[in-house]
């Protein structure tokens, strides 16, 4: 497999660094020269997520959240469905954020983030997330700088609160050019199937390219911490996106060192007692 570093350390913002996208390249492709190239080692790291869930699943000791955030068309929906979706739903679900309804509005602004977090052996992806509200909130001047600006440090304790009861945060910003963002626009209004993903909003919020970068600047800047890190994923590209995004995600559950729970049942009973009906079975068929 290519990369000598490791994905957790290469695309992972350090804990105190300053964020500035313009300086990230969005069209990153480690080496690979198109999807078919990669195919391979997609496949190998979608396999290896699949036995690793199994075991989180199985073991139940710990759980992961992954947030994902990213302008619009950043591809949010194509990594949930390209990558995790390769985790059995049995153990894995998502959690989408949009406008709060009236119910989340009457409580505090992680009230229902909390509410969506991950159970043991659970995998919980964060389709947008808590984030939005020191993001959509503070381009659009939703509530006062004084509120906002509060809320960096209560998302660090929260994350912090998850981890000390065994869950594991991950959280990925998906990394598009302006350019990249108008061509996908222009692909959905040129396919039918994908029409229904049109909205005048989306084309508004382009508007507010410069101020949304800044707003996630200073929440990956201030928000990336040594136990819940941010990662700044290449994204133009799609298939590099799925393939950074599922490696990632391996590296860090082989890290937990899971091993498959201890039987709670007497196999050696049990294999008494199927020898013992397949004897009579075999008998019977004389």
């Amino acid at each position: 497999m290519r990369g000598a570093m490791n994905y957790l350390q290469r695309f992972r913002i350090d804990p105190g660094a300053k964020v500035k996208l313009k300086a990230i390249d969005p069209s990153f492709k480690d080496g690979h020269e198109s999807h078919k190239s990669a195919a391979e080692e997609i496949a190998h790291y979608q396999e290896k997520l699949r036995e690793l869930q199994e075991l989180l699943y199985a073991e139940r000791k710990y759980s992961v959240l992954i947030c994902l955030q990213a302008p619009d068309t950043g591809g949010k929906d194509g990594t949930i469905n390209h990558v995790l979706g390769a985790m059995n739903p049995q153990g894995c679900r998502v959690a989408s954020f949009k406008q709060p309804t009236p119910e989340e509005l009457a409580h505090d602004f992680l009230w229902r983030a909390h509410k969506a977090a991950p159970a043991r052996g659970e995998v919980v992806i964060f389709n947008r997330s808590h984030y939005e509200d020191v993001l959509v909130v503070r381009v659009h001047n939703l509530v006062p700088k004084k509120t906002w600006s509060r809320r960096y440090d209560l998302i660090k304790a929260f994350e912090k609160d998850l981890l000390a009861n065994d869950t594991h945060v991950l959280k990925f910003y998906l990394h598009i050019s302006k350019e990249e963002q108008l061509k996908r626009f222009k692909d959905r209004l040129d396919d039918p199937t994908k029409h229904w993903k049109i909205s005048e909003a989306d084309y508004k919020e382009r508007g507010f390219w410069d101020e949304y970068a800044k707003a996630y600047e200073e929440a990956l800047s201030r928000c990336s911490t040594e136990d819940a890190p941010w990662f700044v994923i290449p994204a133009n590209h799609k298939w590099f996106r799925n393939l950074a995004i599922a490696r990632i995600v391996v590296e860090h559950l082989e890290t937990l060192k899971m091993e498959p729970p201890k039987p709670t049942v007497d196999l050696a009973r049990i294999r008494k007692e199927y020898h013992s009906a397949a004897n009579e079975g075999r008998r019977g068929r004389r």
